[in-house]
């Protein structure tokens, strides 16, 4: 799988990219160059999974208080700074899926779809391609659909994947492949 580079920077991009979360800490008017980096993926990233515009606006700017009431507790993994960020913006919705479960929602791009079916080596694809969109709307619980939507819709990386669930990068492709075998007995149903 192609990672997907608006996600994944070079070694010498995150050492720039800490220099900066490190000059932030010290002066906090500087955090503003992170947030204009980053508001955007993040207000993607929460509009897709709330689907009502102001809340995935509000949401978002809590993130970033969040973020920056919390920017001297941050440490660096060797990962992005987004992966931080990206973390604290699941904890943010978990918060809102748990005081409103009405809001989830699941944005499901078809083309995304044909690889979940050729990840779990389906070969009528075209024939499973409805009944994809079903069970991962309706049969994944929370956990399993986020890892689905960060491997298969954002190209997320395990190792970033894992930073973001805090769990281990192997771990990570565990559950991604257990996700993926849930998914190949729903269809030998």
């Amino acid at each position: 799988m192609v990672e997907n580079r608006k996600y994944h920077l070079t070694d010498s991009g995150i050492s720039l990219e800490q220099s900066k979360v490190e000059a932030a800490k010290k002066n906090p008017a500087l955090f503003a160059d992170l947030y204009d980096k980053y508001f955007e993926p993040l207000f993607r990233y929460i509009y897709q999974r709330l689907d009502d515009k102001e809340q995935a606006f509000d949401t978002t700017q809590q993130v970033f208080l969040v973020a920056m009431n919390n920017l001297k507790k941050y440490e660096y993994r060797g990962l992005p700074f987004s992966s931080w960020l990206f973390r604290i913006a699941k904890s943010e919705l978990s918060n809102l899926y748990r005081n409103d479960k009405a809001n989830k929602t699941v944005n499901i791009d078809s083309i995304k779809i044909y690889d979940i079916i050729e990840e779990i080596q389906e070969s009528r694809i075209d024939t499973y391609h409805d009944k994809v969109v079903d069970i991962i709307s309706k049969e994944l619980n929370e956990d399993d659909l986020q890892l689905i939507e960060m491997r298969f819709f954002e190209n997320r990386s395990f190792k970033e994947m894992g930073e973001i669930l805090e769990i281990t990068e192997n771990n990570a492709k565990v559950k991604t492949y257990r996700v993926l075998d849930k998914l190949r007995t729903y269809f030998k149903k």
